[in-house]
């Protein structure tokens, strides 16, 4: 029996309404929005380029230059660190100052790196070389046996000094080679107004500057000689320094590449790069940087007049 049956008719109509809307009303609640979905983030993963490491060139350059950068040790300093970081392996003609540049004049040679200014400037101008800078530089000295017999050590100027050597016929060994040193000699003897040319006491072995000063040695007798050389044999000769400090005996070098409008079969670009090393901050550090012995043999000059 339906037990519903008995009520009002009126409470059964309400009754049967609030059913109905509690129904819709359940069927229309919303349901729970969904938990949103956590975003994958990519990570971005950035690409770090690789710089190409610089290809080193496989090839030499030939560098002619005055004995005393040779005999001095500077260039087998120098030259592996230019070649380390070139691949350009430096060919070395080391010979006097005079038969370096005709070296470079013939088109013998890629760069020079000599020390007779003037006569550098001059090439210059005429069109043999291009690109010279003032690399560096240093001095001239007098060198003597110990006992002085000429008294070389009381003078204060290089002229002064040839005059005590002539006059009292003391052995001077020249190195008689067309060098840089030599020509520097020569103009003191002119200027001195002495010419030793032939005299018994004047020895002219065209030589180099090493073989100059162990002539010198053995014979007991003066020469004049670039400083950084007579460092690097100082403990090997008995030679003493009677002489040094005169403003007329300051050492110039020079570099500069063979003009490849003459001779367009040298590496120009090649000369230009070891140019640039020496010129640049690293080359005149480098330079100044080399010691025998403590002592600093070439000091960096660019720019220097």
């Amino acid at each position: 029996m339906n037990r519903y049956k008995n009520l009002n008719p009126l409470l059964l109509v309400c009754l049967i309404l609030i059913l109905s809307t509690a129904l819709v009303a359940g069927g229309c609640a919303e349901e729970p929005a969904p938990e949103p979905e956590e975003e994958a983030v990519e990570e971005e993963v950035e690409e770090v380029e690789e710089e190409p490491e610089e290809e080193l060139i496989d090839d030499t350059i030939t560098l002619a230059t005055t004995t005393s950068t040779y005999d001095s040790g500077l260039l087998d300093f120098l030259n592996p660190i230019f070649a380390e970081q070139t691949g350009l392996e430096v060919e070395v003609i080391s010979q006097g100052t005079g038969a370096a540049l005709e070296t470079g004049k013939r088109g013998d040679a890629d760069v020079l790196l000599v020390h007779d200014r003037a006569s550098e400037l001059e090439l210059v101008e005429e069109g043999y070389f291009v690109d010279r800078y003032d690399v560096m530089y240093n001095d001239f000295i007098f060198v003597g046996p110990e006992e002085d017999p000429a008294g070389v050590k009381d003078a204060d100027k290089a002229l002064e000094a040839l005059n005590l050597i002539a006059d009292s016929e003391s052995t001077f060994v020249s190195r008689g080679d067309d060098s840089g040193t030599h020509r520097m000699e020569e103009r003191l003897w002119e200027d001195a107004g002495i010419d030793p040319a032939g005299e018994d006491w004047y020895l002219s072995i065209g030589q180099g500057m090493g073989d100059t000063l162990t002539m010198a040695n053995e014979e007991l007798g003066y020469a004049m000689t670039d400083r950084g050389t007579y460092v690097a044999m100082r403990d090997n000769l008995e030679l003493v320094i009677v002489l040094e400090g005169d403003p007329v005996l300051f050492n110039q070098y020079g570099v500069m590449a063979v003009n490849p409008d003459e001779h367009p079969h040298v590496k120009y670009d090649y000369a230009l790069m070891y140019i640039e090393f020496l010129m640049s901050d690293e080359g005149q550090e480098l330079i100044n940087s080399y010691t025998v012995d403590d002592e600093v043999l070439f000091f960096p000059g660019y720019g220097l007049e």
